[in-house]
């Protein structure tokens, strides 16, 4: 198996290298699900919370907001990230954990403004997507169609509605309905109240 150094690591993930993600996956999943397994967890939280780590450093490397500094691994960044995120999952399930057990480095100095923030984005994108799904299919077609900037008279035209106007208050309605349906959600309070 090849060795990658932290550049071409983080250059494959943007790139969507799948060698690259096929050996990261190989050589560091195994350690996320053993500190997932270990603190409250099972397999299929560790796969979630691997994949998530994956996506949070994909957007910080698109957005020009990750390096590496040269004494942290990739592998202590990606534990880090995992920690990270494994903590938060476990706090919004309030589980009493004290302290998590760790068997590998992790590094402090990765808790950034820029990984909280894309953290939270990521949250709120799932409470979205959890949320848009679970409406009725006349709702999502109508709103996506509308998040795609597809014209009002379009729109009537391909859902068959009788007039602009009347598309109008249905997109209105199905937004209020979504709004209402995500704000009443103890997630989203949880989003709100959270504190890093």
């Amino acid at each position: 198996m090849a060795n990658y150094s932290n550049d071409e690591l983080l250059r494959g993930i943007l790139r969507n290298n799948s060698a690259v993600l096929r050996y990261i996956y190989k050589s560091y999943y195994h350690k996320i699900n053993a500190f997932v397994n270990w603190n409250s967890g099972n397999s299929q939280d560790a796969n979630d919370i691997f994949q998530e780590a994956i996506i949070i450093i994909y957007r910080k490397v698109k957005e020009d907001k990750l390096i590496i500094s040269d004494d942290c691994s990739f592998e202590t960044y990606l534990f880090s990230v995992c920690r990270l995120l494994w903590l938060k999952q476990l706090q919004s399930r309030k589980e009493s954990i004290v302290k998590l057990e760790d068997t590998e480095d992790f590094s402090e100095t990765i808790y950034d403004d820029g990984l909280t923030e894309i953290i939270e984005k990521n949250e709120r994108y799932k409470l979205y997507q959890d949320h848009f799904q679970k409406m009725g299919e006349e709702c999502r077609k109508v709103l996506q169609l509308f998040f795609e900037k597809v014209p009002m008279k379009e729109i009537t035209r391909i859902m068959g509605f009788s007039s602009d106007s009347y598309t109008k208050k249905r997109k209105h309605q199905c937004k209020e309905y979504l709004v209402r349906s995500i704000k009443q959600d103890n997630k989203f309070k949880k989003l709100i109240d959270y504190d890093f």
